[in-house]
């Protein structure tokens, strides 16, 4: 392996798990990168007030200020895998303490017990679950019937393109994203398509294809 292997490579286990001082810095940028994606997912889920809500990788947390002026008396509660993220979260929502709560877990169990949350969203992490039924039969357990979960992520024609995307990523498409959902217990609601410019690594101004799909129990 190269220099530029070892680099990309080094990006790649970042995304999938930030760790130490570098993690922090990766956390940083996908924050401003992707806080449009974030949004998008938090306004698929119409939150009203008194919701419990559940973020699946809530990586630094920054955008938990603008989840919480959505509505009144909500309930916020954040799961990662990564240690780094969660102290990050923690020192991020500081303001929101009294109604926040961040916990680490192992990718596949949920620390919760079944039918606890109104609504659940999660933004670029569909490419690392390990068994996508499994994880959102896990999903459907915690959340509440009526309620929704919202799935943004990149399409997989835009993912291709970057050159830090290898074996850790599994990539999908919307009719990929449907063939998922419709295996699964949930309903498929939709999948709206959206697009975005964004500013690479190197520094260059592209458009990023996006899609949040909406399921609901």
């Amino acid at each position: 392996m190269n220099i530029e292997e070892e680099k990309l490579s080094e990006i790649e286990a970042q995304l999938f798990c930030p760790k130490g001082e570098k993690g922090i810095e990766m956390g940083e940028a996908m924050h401003a990168t992707n806080i449009g994606m974030t949004l998008a997912a938090i306004n698929a889920l119409e939150i009203y007030d008194e919701c419990n809500i559940l973020e699946i990788g809530h990586g630094n947390g920054k955008h938990v200020g603008n989840l919480m002026h959505e509505a009144n008396g909500l309930r916020y509660f954040g799961i990662d895998i990564s240690e780094s993220m969660h102290n990050e979260a923690i020192k991020n929502a500081l303001p929101f303490k009294d109604q926040v709560s961040f916990c680490l877990y192992n990718g596949v169990n949920m620390p919760f017990e079944a039918n606890f949350f109104n609504k659940i969203f999660t933004v670029n992490t569909v490419y690392f679950w390990k068994n996508p039924q499994e994880f959102l039969e896990e999903v459907y357990r915690v959340l509440k019937p009526g309620g929704h979960f919202s799935i943004s992520f990149a399409d997989k024609t835009f993912m291709q393109q970057l050159p830090f995307v290898k074996e850790l990523f599994a990539l999908y498409s919307a009719d990929d994203m449907e063939v998922l959902a419709l295996g699964s217990p949930f309903k498929l609601l939709k999948i709206d398509q959206k697009e975005e410019k964004v500013t690479s690594k190197a520094g260059e101004e592209i458009t990023r294809i996006y899609h949040v799909a909406l399921l609901g129990k």
